[in-house]
């Protein structure tokens, strides 16, 4: 089941152009997005929220068009993100007693689980938590309205290796219990641990989205580098080159 499916997606600014972009994601699955600053992930993640108005192209959500069905798509997507700031003095306890009254499908007994897995305080506030734990909080609050898809943006920046390791273990034991996760990051090293597929923007154009064995294979056989981190090099600095010569 195609989980998520954005068809010709443009979006047009007076000094950027999201051009035409197109890609799926599976259930089950969860897919890196990559690029270098200013790309276009920010608007696309965006348009999938319908935060900004596309100027082109189609998204669809478990099968249901943003934004005509917006509502009832938001009841089955969630976001973390690593800059995410909640009311910081007020108590996680206070923050759900609100979230909660917005999803008719809240499920208490899954929030007590995830509050439990995660080692989550109701009695602290935001400013009280690591960076990790906020982005924690941020899946609970998701995962305790059966999100089948989330959206994650630089959800490990800023963290130690310990914590981001307990973080992409969550993602891969969501993504096994049928979770779908769109994951935008610049710590390719993560994705490499846990993605199963890679969509590149490039200056506002998708270069490729595929498979993450596929596009690290392709990519070895054509000399672009072993890893994403190579080839996101080797796609950048032939840009670079370009300006530089001219």
């Amino acid at each position: 089941m195609k989980v998520l499916e954005i068809q010709g997606l443009m979006k047009r600014y007076p000094a950027f152009l999201l051009d035409g972009v197109s890609f799926s994601l599976d259930e089950g699955r969860i897919m890196g997005l990559i690029g270098r600053n200013g790309a276009g992930k920010t608007t696309t993640l965006k348009s999938i929220f319908n935060l900004v108005h596309p100027t082109a192209g189609e998204i669809k959500i478990l099968g249901m068009s943003m934004p005509e069905q917006e509502n009832e798509i938001k009841q089955q997507i969630g976001y973390a993100g690593g800059a995410v700031d909640y009311y910081r003095r007020k108590k996680l306890r206070d923050i759900v007693s609100v979230t909660r009254i917005f999803y008719p499908n809240w499920d208490e007994a899954a929030y007590r689980k995830y509050l439990n897995a995660f080692s989550l305080d109701e009695d602290k506030t935001p400013m009280q938590l690591s960076e990790g734990m906020r982005v924690k909080f941020s899946l609970t609050l998701a995962l305790s309205h059966r999100a089948r898809l989330l959206i994650l943006d630089e959800p490990t920046s800023g963290l130690d290796p310990v914590s981001r390791a307990e973080l992409l273990e969550t993602f891969r034991f969501l993504r096994d219990g049928g979770v779908s996760i769109l994951f935008s990051t610049h710590i390719t090293t993560d994705l490499e641990n846990c993605a199963d597929d890679i969509s590149y923007i490039k200056n506002g154009k998708l270069v490729s989205s595929m498979p993450l064995a596929d596009f690290l294979s392709e990519n070895a056989q054509a000399g672009n580098g072993d890893t994403l981190e190579d080839v996101m090099v080797h796609y950048e600095k032939e840009s670079l080159y370009e300006k530089l010569a001219d």
